[in-house]
Order: C-alpha cells, then sequence, then structure tokens
C-alpha cells in the first residue's frame, strides 16, 4: 500500500530552527528527472501551492507536488549531520539505486 512521505522530528526541527514558517516558507520535495540515474531529488525552500500535500509538524510545513507524490510513496524525509555537511535526506524505498552523491535515483 502506497502511503505519503513521512517527515522526522529532526527533520521539523531544523526546518523551525531556519524559520521556514516565518517567512511563509515550506521545504519542497520534489521529483525531477535527470541526474546520473535517471531521477534527482529537488529541495528548496518555497511557498505551499493549491495542489500540494502539506504534511506539517511543530508548526512547519513540507510540501510535495501532486507529480512527484507517487515517487515518494513511503518515503521518509529527515535531515543528516555528519562531518561532511548537514542536509535533508531521502529514504526511499522505491529506489532500485542510488549514486553516490544521494540526490539521484532510479526506479
Amino acid at each position: 500500500m502506497n502511503l505519503p512521505p513521512k517527515v522526522t522530528p529532526r527533520a521539523f526541527a531544523r526546518l523551525a530552527e531556519i524559520g521556514a514558517a516565518g517567512q511563509g516558507q515550506a521545504l519542497r520535495v520534489a521529483v525531477e528527472g535527470g541526474g546520473c540515474s535517471g531521477f534527482q531529488y529537488e529541495i528548496a525552500l518555497d511557498a505551499p501551492k493549491d495542489d500540494d500535500l502539506i504534511l506539517e509538524g511543530e508548526g512547519q510545513k513540507v510540501v510535495v507536488d501532486s507529480v512527484s507524490l507517487p515517487f515518494l510513496a513511503n518515503a521518509v524525509i529527515d535531515f543528516s549531520e555528519e562531518l561532511i555537511g548537514a542536509r535533508f535526506v531521502i529514504e526511499n524505498p522505491n529506489a532500485t539505486s542510488a549514486c553516490g552523491c544521494g540526490t539521484s535515483f532510479s526506479m
């Protein structure tokens, strides 16, 4: 069964630190064609649109457009802090392979 993506408390907390909601912004997670594996994630702050799926927590919003939604079914959107940097990451069970950068995948 396909469920909408989930957002971890750590990801919502990072959005709160950034102050996204105070600026009328949400974290937009989208899937576009391209990258070295066929698809790539686009992650940016953006204003929610009428046809977006809106995931809310801690007063923050993550939005996914209707075209990207099937590609992100059952995915987990998280925030990771490592020695090499901090970034939003997507754990996507639909991806059959991914490249080393973590932003490009195939299905």
